[in-house]
């Protein structure tokens, strides 16, 4: 019986290995007993995954080989998100221009408020703030300057916020043409150590690792298109809300140019009254 169960455990051993390596031919009878398996009977399929896995490289392994360049690319991404998350809070109407600065601005212009209008543009951080505080300090501390000049102002003004915007999207498309760049120049200093290093091995040993290393080598070209694409398609569909955003602007800064005209005309008009009623005071007298 001991030696029945022993031969079981033999069979059913023999059964597993065929069962996990079917290509594997039968076993020859061993020599002697307790003698160890040779090199020879040891399956070769056995070491076709642990060469796989040794060969398969991982991408952050690329990573980390495509040198220095690969961080700065890295880099690049995150000031490109950054940028995405800047322009995505600043390039919006209610940065620019506001429904309620409209309302508050006409209010106040036709009541003539002037100084109160001056603390609403302190108090508010867009960009028809900003135009309409340049104008009212402009004719706030030169009472005699003319309508034109203050006009003037305004429009030096608007065309500086307009120029602000557009330079937000511009620091974009600028970051999505740097990317390729610096992708490249990390794909040439990559090929060219590679073919410095083969030049000094083998040739059968060359041929095997010259794959490898191009491959390394281009993964900083690859990384440069990944920031590049998406950042210049989403630079011009910001350049498009840009146009729409500076013609809101305009059309905000004229209307608040012709409040304030209104009023300058109606305070001329004033100042010419009282100056005619002084002149002919003296007269009836005489």
């Amino acid at each position: 019986m001991k030696h029945l169960f022993w031969l079981l455990c033999l069979l059913l051993s023999f059964g597993s290995v065929s069962a996990q390596a079917p290509a594997t031919p039968a076993p020859a009878p061993p020599a002697a007993a307790g003698a160890a398996a040779t090199p020879a009977q040891t399956p070769p399929a056995a070491a076709a995954p642990v060469k796989a896995k040794e060969k398969a490289v991982a991408v952050l392994d690329m990573v980390k080989q495509g040198g220095f360049t690969i961080w700065f690319l890295m880099a690049l991404s995150v000031i490109m998100v950054a940028l995405i998350i800047f322009l995505f809070l600043t390039l919006r109407r209610g940065a620019v221009v506001s429904d309620y600065f409209m309302k508050t601005a006409d209010s106040l212009i036709r009541k003539q408020d002037y100084l109160g209008l001056l603390a609403v543009c302190n108090r508010r951080n867009e960009a028809i703030s900003s135009i309409t505080q340049k104008a009212l300090d402009f004719a706030t501390k030169n009472p005699m300057a003319t309508f034109d000049e203050v006009r003037e102002v305004t429009e030096a003004e608007g065309q500086r916020q307009a120029g602000q915007l557009y330079q937000r999207v511009t620091y974009l498309s600028d970051l999505a043409n740097v990317a390729p760049m610096v992708g490249l120049l990390g794909t040439v200093i990559g090929l060219m150590s590679e073919f410095t290093r083969i030049s000094k091995a083998d040739m059968q040993q060359a041929q095997m690792e010259f794959a490898g290393g191009t491959a390394e080598a281009l993964i900083n070209t690859a990384a440069g298109l990944v920031i590049a694409i998406p950042a210049m398609m989403i630079a011009s569909l910001y350049r498009g809300k840009v146009n729409g955003l500076v013609s809101e602007l305009e059309s905000a800064a004229t209307h608040i140019m012709a409040l304030l005209s209104a009023q300058y005309k109606r305070v001329t008009a004033a100042r010419a009254a009282q100056s005619a009623a002084a002149a002919a005071q003296p007269a009836r007298r005489a």
